[in-house]
């Protein structure tokens, strides 16, 4: 079990970040993620394993004014 964004979900083998962003539907051209505190860049999404019973926040920027 994983949370994502404060909720559990079921953790699966050979989970990235790329496709758990793609499986929750997570499309903002800004996002933000973290593991477990750690922040991941966007350059290492598709090769950054999610671990069962990691804690993951995923954040989009919005711009305002």
């Amino acid at each position: 079990m994983i949370k994502v964004n404060g909720r559990d979900r079921e953790w699966e083998e050979y989970l990235t970040v790329e496709l758990l962003l793609k499986k929750c539907k997570y499309t903002f051209p800004l996002i933000m993620v973290k593991v477990s505190g750690k922040y991941i860049p966007k350059e290492k999404y598709k090769d950054t394993l999610i671990m069962d019973g990691d804690d993951v926040q995923v954040i989009h920027s919005i711009a305002g004014g």
